[in-house]
C-alpha cells in the first residue's frame, strides 16, 4: 500500500454566524488599545483573529483506493499551500504505515520555518489522514492502534458557556446540567485594561454559574491568554474560594516564565499547551512545572503521532492531558491513553467562534449523553466522513 495522492481544499463558511458580542471572551489581543484608524476588523472585534470560519480539509489516498482524511483549522489557507507545495510531495509514493518516518520527514524537511505555528499544523492534517488510512485499512478504529479502549465511555466537559448577559449564562449551564453534565468551562470576559471593575465583572460572573452548578459539580475558567501576571496574581487569590478544577491560558503561550510562578502561586491548577506545537515546547512546560494540565490540540502538535509522544511524555510527569476542542482526532488519543482523564465537548451550534464548524464539515462526532461520549468499537479509522447536506453553505477552495 502506498500513498498515491494529497488533496488539500479550504471549506470557507458563507452560512448564519452568530454576530461578536463585547466582553465575549478575554483574549491575547485585548491588551492591543483599539486603533479607531485600523482598518482590520481586529480593530474592532478582538476575538476576530480567533475565530475558524475556515477549515482545511486533507484526502490522502493511497494506491489501494483507501482515502485518509485530516484536518487543519489554523489560517487554512496557508496550510493548503504549505500542504500542497511542501508536504504532499514528500509522503506521496511512500508506505502510510511508516507513519513515524513520514512524520519526521515532513517536521525536519520544514523545520527551519515551520517548527511553530501553521508549519505543525499542515503537518497535522496530513499524519491524522494517514492514521485514518491505517485503521481503515485493517478495519479497526485509531484508538485501537494507539492502545485500545482505557475508559468504558469517555466523560466529558460542557465547554461553550462564553461571558454573556449573567442571567443568560446560568440558563445555559442549568439546561446543560439537566442533560446530564458534570463538568463545565465558561470565559472571562475581562482582563488587565478594565481594571479593578473588570476583576468584579469577572467574579461576579463565576459566581452566577457557581450558583447554578453546586459545589458537587467541576467548573473550569478559561481566560485565553488575554491576561497577564500582574493582573493574574492580583485575581487568583479571590478566584481561589470557588475551587476552579483549573485555569486556563492566563498569560499569552510564550510566557513560560508566567506560567511557571502563577502554577506555584495558587492552589488553582494552571492549564495550557492549546497554543504549543512540539514534543519539545512540552517537555520543557513540564520541566518549568509551568502547567498542571496540559492541553494540546492534535491537529496543531504534529497529529497524532506526535500527540501519542506528548501522551506518554506527560504520563511520566504525572501531569494529566486533556486535548482542546474535542473532535475526532482527540477523541481517539483521549480512549487511549489513562492519563486523559476527560475531553473537552463543543454541542452542535449555530456557528460563532468557529469550533462549531467541525460538525457542518463532518459526518460522525459523537454526540455527548448525560455528560459522556462513546466510540464505536467496530467503526474503522477516525469513524469520519464527509458531509454533503451543508456544502452549499460553504465556499470551497481546490
Amino acid at each position: 500500500m502506498k500513498i498515491k495522492s494529497v488533496r488539500a481544499r479550504v471549506f470557507e463558511w458563507k452560512g448564519k454566524t452568530v454576530p461578536p458580542q463585547g466582553n465575549f471572551c478575554s483574549n491575547a489581543m485585548d491588551l492591543v488599545y483599539k486603533n479607531p484608524a485600523s482598518q482590520h476588523a481586529a480593530g474592532k472585534d478582538t476575538m476576530n483573529t480567533f475565530r475558524f470560519h475556515q477549515w482545511t480539509v486533507v484526502e490522502v489516498e493511497t494506491d489501494d483506493g483507501i482515502v485518509g482524511l485530516g484536518n487543519v483549522a489554523l489560517a487554512p489557507r496557508i496550510a493548503k499551500a504549505i500542504i500542497d507545495e511542501y508536504l504532499a510531495p514528500l509522503v506521496i509514493g511512500q508506505d502510510p504505515w511508516d507513519y513515524e518516518y513520514l512524520n519526521q520527514r515532513m517536521y525536519r524537511a520544514t523545520h527551519a520555518w515551520g517548527r511553530k505555528g501553521i508549519g505543525m499544523a499542515a503537518i497535522s492534517a496530513v499524519d491524522i489522514a494517514i492514521w485514518d488510512i491505517l485503521g481503515k485499512s485493517v478495519d479497526k478504529p485509531v484508538f485501537k492502534l494507539l492502545g485500545g479502549r482505557t475508559k468504558e465511555k469517555i466523560p466529558c466537559y460542557y465547554s461553550k458557556l462564553y461571558r454573556t448577559d449573567l442571567k443568560e449564562m446560568q440558563k445555559e449551564a442549568e439546561t446543560y446540567l439537566k442533560q446530564g453534565f458534570r463538568a463545565f468551562k465558561m470565559r472571562f470576559g475581562y482582563g488587565p485594561q478594565h481594571g479593578q471593575q473588570g476583576v468584579v465583572e469577572n467574579l461576579r460572573s463565576v459566581e452566577a454559574v457557581r450558583e447554578v452548578i453546586g459545589y458537587d459539580n467541576d467548573l473550569m475558567l478559561e481566560c485565553y491568554m488575554g491576561w497577564n501576571v500582574e493582573y493574574a496574581k492580583r485575581i487568583l487569590p479571590k478566584l481561589e474560594k470557588f475551587e476552579p478544577r483549573w485555569l486556563e491560558e492566563p498569560v499569552i503561550a510564550d510566557d513560560i516564565d508566567g506560567y511557571a510562578e502563577l502554577n506555584q502561586l495558587t492552589s488553582i491548577p494552571i492549564s495550557g499547551g492549546e497554543h504549543e506545537f512540539s514534543l519539545y515546547g512540552f517537555k520543557q512546560l513540564l520541566d518549568r512545572k509551568a502547567v498542571s494540565v496540559v492541553q494540546y490540540d492534535t491537529n496543531r502538535v504534529g497529529g497524532i503521532t506526535m500527540a501519542h509522544k506528548i501522551n506518554a511524555l506527560c504520563e511520566a510527569y504525572s501531569v494529566p492531558v486533556i486535548p482542546h476542542a474535542g473532535q475526532m482526532h482527540n477523541y481517539h488519543l483521549t480512549m487511549s491513553s489513562l492519563n486523559c482523564p476527560i475531553s473537552e465537548y463543543f454541542p452542535m451550534f449555530d456557528v460563532e467562534v468557529g469550533n462549531e464548524l467541525f460538525y457542518y464539515i463532518f459526518e460522525g462526532e459523537p454526540v455527548a449523553e448525560d455528560g459522556f461520549l462513546q466510540l464505536d468499537d467496530h467503526k474503522p479509522g477516525l469513524g469520519l466522513t464527509l458531509r454533503t447536506d451543508y456544502l452549499s453553505q460553504f465556499n470551497i477552495i481546490e
